[in-house]
């Protein structure tokens, strides 16, 4: 066994930089490997969800993808030429992020830097061409420019993309099938006066059928867009590879001319089309795997799943996969992890590619949000504030008439908290530090000694359990004489804690490292609690 490196995580884009960055923080050693001697330039993945942006602030780069991205602010449709369907992506006052947009090469500098700050190094130009795996740990197969090696592991990753090595070598089936029309993109400047922050969707309709599509998606900067558009006849169709009609073409790319004779077509409005920076032609199958893990090997985002770019679901997806495994990967190697703990990543996450892979496919044949007449529920669904893990092995299940929030779901945020020696309010989202978990217990307006000692005594047995991977704060009212405790004391001075939780005095929630919500009851009993934790540490 490799003493210095527990996980090797093939694959240097944007899940497998997560999962790195993820792995690092919490102490893990780690390699991380890519046989790309250069960052790739593509603007593919564009879009960041506001679910992703939570994740990204818990990361410590929310700052940095802010900086560089353009906030998105809805969605222009145009059906020969006349304005059709509009989508503001306007979201409620709970959630705390809206839409961004941000080139994908981009997100992964700022990742890449992320990694470095915490001691992390990419390894260009090596590539994971097989692998064994037995009881103990997993033998990897390099390949680099010095030739061939090996590195025994307890854990690898397959974060290595829609032709995964990892994938292959595991046995795992990659079902589903490619869609027959091929794609220009282009990450180009037009020059129109289309409102600044929206797509632009414009389509020829004949005979109620769509022959001809322009989607034009903002990029940083006034005039800048990535675009992208059917491939016209009489380009051959990239070869299969491996059997994966997905990614990027390796043969001809369009010219500024080929881009224009589009937006000349269908644009709303006569536009200059300049300042090519990179252009292909793109593939799009629809597939997932039959399980995300065997053994002691992984796989996440395009090695798990892939699907078309409809909502931007992709790229997003992917982060929360190695979002959702890497803190359990690193309990695991701290020896901390329940038998079971590990299964559970398959299990939460694989029901949420099935989910995303059909819904894009049925938003690029009837539209984004075409199943729903509830545009909230369409919003929340497309920002993946939705994703729920209830029934999952590791969550508690919850009792009858038990109000929302429940266990499984994401935790809301909650504004207006105030703390002693704070001279300002802030949000609950925050105050979780990303790393362990979290117990939230709310005492409303108790008062008493009993009370208080009652609830101490809660957390001290909580953390007993979770051996001490969990922080565990009191949740009062301004109002509350909760001063003579332990326990951290957070005021909930504004009431959105009680009113986004429906807390009841003596209710208990833990947040999990990823943000969703593990345990959620109003009248926490200790053999309950005790019985969650269990199942997630030894």
């Amino acid at each position: 066994m490799d003493h210095d490196t527990a996980v090797i995580v093939a694959g240097a884009g944007p899940v497998g930089l997560t999962a790195a960055i993820e792995l690092c923080h919490r102490g893990v050693p780690c390699r991380i490997l890519d046989p790309l001697l250069e960052p790739p330039p593509y603007a593919k993945a564009v879009g960041i969800q506001p679910r992703a942006l939570e994740v990204f602030e818990q990361m410590g780069v929310l700052r940095q993808i802010l900086d560089a991205a353009i906030p998105l602010r809805g969605q222009l449709g145009y059906v020969n030429g006349r304005p059709a369907a509009t989508m503001q992506l306007t979201l409620p006052p709970d959630v705390p992020f809206g839409f961004v947009g941000l080139p994908q090469y981009e997100t992964e500098r700022i990742l890449r830097d992320r990694l470095t700050a915490l001691g992390g190094v990419i390894e260009r130009g090596t590539r994971v061409t097989g692998f064994e795996q037995d009881a103990d740990g997993v033998t990897v197969l390099l390949e680099n420019g010095a030739g061939g090696a090996t590195a025994r592991v307890r854990y690898l990753v397959g974060c290595d993309g829609a032709h995964s090595t990892v994938r292959k070598t595991l046995g795992l089936s990659f079902e589903g099938a490619a869609f027959a029309e091929q794609y220009m993109l282009g990450d180009v400047e037009l020059g129109w006066s289309m409102p600044r922050g929206y797509n632009i969707r414009a389509s020829r309709h004949v005979d109620g059928v769509v022959d001809d599509v322009l989607v034009c998606i903002p990029l940083p900067g006034l005039h800048r867009y990535r675009i992208s558009m059917l491939l016209p006849d009489g380009h051959a169709p990239d070869p299969t590879v491996d059997g994966v009609e997905h990614g990027f073409s390796t043969g001809w790319t369009p010219e500024l001319s080929d881009l224009q004779a589009v937006v000349d077509r269908l644009a709303p409005e006569p536009a200059q089309v300049s300042q090519l920076r990179w252009s292909s032609v793109f593939r799009i199958s629809h597939r997932i795997v039959d399980s995300y893990s065997r053994g002691r090997v992984f796989v996440a985002g395009d090695a798990a799943h892939i699907h078309p770019p409809t909502g931007a679901q992709g790229m997003n997806t992917g982060i929360q996969d190695a979002h959702n495994l890497a803190w359990k990967l690193a309990l695991a190697c701290a020896g901390d992890a329940a038998p079971g703990l590990l299964d559970s990543y398959d299990a939460e996450r694989r029901p949420v590619g099935e989910e995303v892979v059909g819904r894009t496919v049925r938003s690029a044949r009837e539209g984004i949000g075409a199943d729903s007449t509830d545009p909230d529920y369409v919003l929340r669904r497309e920002a993946q504030l939705l994703i729920d893990y209830a029934g999952s092995p590791i969550v508690a299940a919850a009792p009858p008439g038990e109000p929302a929030p429940r266990s499984g779901a994401r935790a809301p945020d909650a504004r207006g908290l105030t703390r002693d020696a704070v001279a300002f309010e802030f949000r609950l989202l925050p105050l979780l530090d990303g790393i362990d978990h979290t117990l939230l217990l709310y005492a409303g307006d108790a008062t008493t000694e009993s009370d208080l000692r009652e609830l101490e005594q809660l957390a001290t047995t909580a953390i007993g359990a979770a051996h001490c991977r969990l922080n565990a704060y009191l949740i009062a009212t301004p109002q509350a004489a909760a001063d003579a405790t332990t326990l951290p004391v957070i005021r909930d001075s504004a009431g959105e804690f009680a009113r986004a939780y429906r807390a009841d005095r003596r209710s208990a929630f833990v947040v999990r490292p990823d943000g969703y919500l593990g345990f959620a009851r109003r009248a926490a009993a200790t053999e309950d609690l005790i019985g969650y934790l269990e199942a997630t540490f030894r």
